[in-house]
């Protein structure tokens, strides 16, 4: 019976170490290397749990680290030139999600807004898929850096000074999408043009692009845009990566101790270096199988490469396997 009693204990303890990682989820760091504060905003998709937080304000070296559970999905950005009174109310220049607070309260970016999307794996045999995307412009640089062996992406190059006067806000802190500008299906791969095979690259798509080559430029830019990295991962949303803040404006002679979070300097779109990672994008396959998520934003699966500087995975609840170690010592 006693022997009985240690084999279905063993079993149990077999599934509960298999499984107890994907519990947390994952773990978002949230590093501001801009030379002013950003605000990042947070929407959970439907469906998906609210995280702790809504929207929150990030000085200049700042971080802030917030846990998703497996299975989340939604969507990161950070808002500029916000300003709130005494009362926590008020808004953004840029980003803004129209609740008049810091957070966001359910409420989206409203655009123009660079995106950073995540979907998280359900369990331990399927995977993270995550990119970041320009589709409904673009206001800030944002890199988003996996742990272990995957792809880090992101748009890590100041668009603004880049953006065609027609697609330019007013006072030059962002760049609409051609769709925002001009609300023609086209641009907006709607009505005739909702669907990969008759929605293409436009020029302005392919300005982005140029700029950020593993961002999505447009709604079907899947290839070269989404990534996949095995679950159990952690992350690093990095606003203004590298040494070059958005705008002059934002330009500061902040000593690099002040964050303690190391991120690669770009210059221009994303580039890595390792076994399997081929910086050209016209090598990628274009194989269109992705998943459609809630948002509109296809997922679809992509190689994953060598991300030397990524943060390393840590163990996810020790106390667990502690704790089912001692119940068959016990017994």
């Amino acid at each position: 019976m006693k022997q009985l009693q240690h084999i279905s204990l063993s079993i149990l303890l077999f599934f509960l170490l298999r499984d107890c990682k994907f519990v947390e989820g994952a773990t978002f760091n949230f590093v501001n290397n801009c030379g002013g504060p950003v605000w990042p905003g947070i929407l959970s998709n439907a469906g998906s749990a609210k995280l702790e937080t809504t929207g929150f304000q990030l000085p200049p070296g700042g971080s802030r680290t917030i846990v998703a559970p497996t299975g989340w999905s939604g969507r990161f950005w950070g808002r500029t030139g916000c300003s709130f009174d005494s009362s926590g109310r008020g808004s953004c220049s840029t980003g803004d999600c129209g609740s008049n607070q810091v957070e966001c309260n359910g409420a989206g970016a409203n655009p123009p807004a660079t995106l950073a999307e995540f979907t998280l794996a359900s369990g331990p045999s399927t995977q993270d898929f995550y990119d970041v995307s320009l589709v409904d412009g673009y206001n800030l640089p944002i890199m988003v850096q996996p742990s272990g062996s995957c792809m880090a992406t992101g748009c890590t190059v100041d668009l603004n000074q880049k953006c065609p006067a027609e697609l330019r806000v007013a006072n030059g802190d962002a760049c609409k999408s051609a769709c925002e500008a001009f609300n023609k299906p086209e641009y907006c791969c709607s009505g005739a043009y909702g669907n990969p095979n008759t929605c293409k690259p436009t020029m302005y798509s392919q300005l982005f692009k140029s700029a950020c080559p593993r961002s999505y430029s447009y709604a079907y830019d899947d290839p070269t845009s989404t990534f996949t990295c095995t679950g159990g991962a952690d992350y690093i949303v990095t606003f203004c990566p590298g040494s070059t803040s958005p705008s002059s404006s934002q330009k500061s002679s902040r000593d690099s101790s002040t964050s303690s979070t190391s991120t690669p300097q770009f210059s221009g779109g994303i580039t890595s270096s390792g076994p399997g990672n081929n910086n050209d994008d016209s090598n990628t396959s274009n194989n269109n199988n992705g998943v459609m998520l809630q948002d509109n934003s296809w997922l679809a699966s992509l190689a994953t490469g060598d991300s030397a500087s990524a943060p390393t995975k840590r163990p996810k609840y020790p106390l667990l396997l502690a704790f089912s170690l001692s119940l068959v010592l016990l017994l």
